[in-house]
């Protein structure tokens, strides 16, 4: 064993112990980017929007995209993708609304978060 290896150990003993070594930027505290959009206009009760997510993060990239719609205020977890292109089928509920809002969440891989504005489509019974 070289001699200088217990010289070492005893060093870091001293300090705290431990070893840091990373790559990347473990620094980010910046949140993602995060649109929503759909080609659609409207769509019909019990039918599907089709929703895509565009998420961008210039620090340690993005983890998933979390798709959300809003019913009378509360926001339910729809699921969400891990991988390009973002992409979710919202079943419009049967219900009674006239309009439909989903938005989307992204993640860093830092377990920053940042949500979409709020897309709307008109529900045609």
């Amino acid at each position: 064993m070289k001699r200088w290896l217990p010289m070492l150990a005893l060093l870091l003993a001293g300090c705290g112990g431990g070893i840091y070594i990373g790559w990347g930027d473990w620094n980010d505290d910046g949140a993602p980017s995060v649109s929503i959009t759909t080609a659609q206009t409207g769509v019909a009760a019990g039918g599907v929007l089709h929703v895509v997510a565009a998420a961008s993060d210039d620090g340690s990239g993005i983890d998933s995209v979390a798709f959300y719609r809003l019913d009378g205020g509360v926001a339910v977890r729809l699921g969400s993708d891990g991988s390009e292109p973002y992409e979710w089928d919202v079943v419009a509920p049967a219900d009674g609304r006239t309009t439909l809002s989903v938005f989307a969440r992204a993640r860093d891989g830092a377990g920053n978060e940042a949500d979409s504005a709020l897309l709307t489509v008109m529900v045609t019974p």
